[in-house]
């Protein structure tokens, strides 16, 4: 849309923003009337076919009192809850609010505040039903599947068309963006034909059920892991794998980022081991160094320090291009917000033009197979992914720690990855991260953490391919998850 002329009759509601009106849209969805059905979700809400909720905000003293997951904007990403949301509340907490919110499974949460999350959204699954979410966000149901199918009603929210629509209604409310209640004026385009419906249906179902296989192993992998490097064998993994999905489902720790903090309370050091005036208790966990020394007898600790110096690693940081060069291209500017689940979101927050890219991708030299760290960010701080064939023309920010293996004969990618998720490891950086200004980082500190590589290398070859082996099929399945919202709104029958 350039410009357009639009008759003030056709005003609604002293609305004059340009994008409200947006023709393109309606000349789009006019189009597909001989193939789709065009659903007003006003009309679904009064016909009791599908009902809208929203959450509560609980308060910042309920956070970080228990596991269960209360879920936020920025806790949704690549159409899934993340593994380990930010912030946890108490049973008691939970038990207050459960009932009210009553969240269950094929509920849709879609993200109505926040300016780039608007829009974000994801199927609740059996793996996320036991959680709080809030005010933001709301929670669509099903009432009727006869009328439409919930996985068929998810896959149009993230069509293009529908996407747009939600763009266009997006307005500013005091200091935060919103769709307020105009989520109601949305039309809902459904393919006429039923076997297309339900197939398309049944196959979005599938995926997202392999995704969240997948993502159930994340969930769990800190456990595996720490089982796995203080036995020295894959046997826990492949005990996990080897279960049945209720199995899986009931036996899943539960766990917030909080987890990552540790919980000791207090201990004693001496001044002598005091390292460059660093007063901050947790830096000296003495858990940590006690874990560290027994794992010494399966594995081989190394810090990343040691393993840069003899080559085996590189690290590096990226570049803050500026906010005025945002949204001049497609091509993803990452950023410390821009991953979860071990992956680079689908749907990044800001693009870059080729121009920008080329001034800077020389020097980033991003490749296949590199890790992303995030090193500033408080919550944020440790999160990691890899680098795969479908995301590697990137740039990434400053925020970010780009890690290559350099000699893949010591430690794989896929290794590195694993690792970098295991509980030891992610208890490290947490000890290594302190307040710089207005926010947190693990600064230079990074190479001051210790990587236990399995000594065994058929244990290390055997993490590296199940890590793979997840990372990639989740991302094959979010691939096709794309290309089934291209086919729900293709005109042919």
């Amino acid at each position: 849309m350039i410009h357009y002329w639009h008759n003030k009759k056709n005003i609604i509601g002293r609305i004059y923003i340009p994008k409200y009106y947006d023709p393109s849209i309606t000349d789009e969805l006019q189009s597909m009337k001989g193939t789709h059905d065009l659903l007003s979700v006003q009309q679904l809400v009064d016909d009791e076919v599908i009902s809208f909720g929203t959450g509560h905000e609980i308060g910042k003293l309920a956070y970080g009192t228990g596991d269960i997951p209360f879920v936020r904007t920025s806790d949704i990403s690549n159409w899934e809850i993340k593994s380990a949301p930010k912030q946890g509340v108490s049973e008691k907490i939970y038990n207050e609010y459960a009932a009210s919110q009553d969240v269950q499974v094929g509920d849709i949460l879609l993200v109505r505040d926040g300016t780039y999350l608007i829009g974000t959204n994801c199927i609740i699954t059996a793996l996320d039903k036991k959680i709080l979410y809030q005010s933001h966000i709301l929670k669509i149901r099903v009432n009727d599947k006869e009328q439409i199918d919930p996985y068929l009603l998810f896959l149009a929210l993230n069509t293009d068309i529908v996407q747009r629509q939600i763009r266009s209604v997006q307005f500013t409310a005091d200091t935060i963006d919103t769709i307020g209640n105009r989520y109601l004026q949305f039309t809902i385009p459904i393919p006429k034909n039923t076997k297309k419906r339900q197939l398309i249906a049944n196959q979005t179902q599938t995926l997202l059920h392999n995704r969240d296989q997948g993502k159930a192993f994340i969930k769990q992998s800190p456990v595996l892991m720490e089982e796995v490097l203080s036995t020295n064998t894959v046997v826990p993994i492949t005990n996990y794998l080897s279960k049945n999905w209720e199995d899986v489902l009931s036996e899943l720790k539960q766990e917030a980022v909080t987890a990552e903090f540790g919980h000791f309370e207090t201990f004693w050091q001496s001044s002598v081991k005091i390292n460059e005036r660093i007063y901050l208790p947790k830096y000296y966990d003495p858990e940590i160094t006690e874990e560290l020394n027994n794992l010494g007898k399966t594995c081989t600790c190394v810090s990343i320090g040691e393993l840069v110096e003899s080559g085996i690693l590189q690290c590096a940081t990226g570049d803050e291009i500026g906010k005025m060069v945002y949204g001049t291209g497609s091509i993803p500017f990452i950023r410390t917000s821009d991953f979860s689940n071990w992956e680079i979101k689908h749907d990044p927050k800001q693009g870059v033009s080729e121009k920008i890219y080329n001034e800077y991708a020389a020097s980033q030299d991003v490749q296949v197979g590199d890790i992303l760290l995030v090193r500033d960010g408080t919550y944020l701080v440790g999160t990691s992914c890899i680098i795969t064939e479908n995301d590697s023309k990137i740039l990434y920010c400053g925020g970010l720690y780009k890690i290559r293996v350099l000699d893949n004969s010591v430690i794989s990618p896929w290794l590195l990855l694993g690792l970098l998720n295991s509980y030891i490891v992610k208890r490290q950086i947490r000890t290594k991260q302190f307040t710089r200004d207005v926010i947190d980082t693990i600064g230079k500190r990074l190479t001051e953490v210790f990587f236990p590589i399995p000594k065994s290398k058929s244990v290390q070859k055997q993490i590296s391919e199940q890590v793979k082996k997840i990372v990639l099929s989740r991302i094959r399945a979010r691939q096709s998850i794309t290309r089934l919202a291209i086919e729900l709104m293709s005109k042919k029958s």
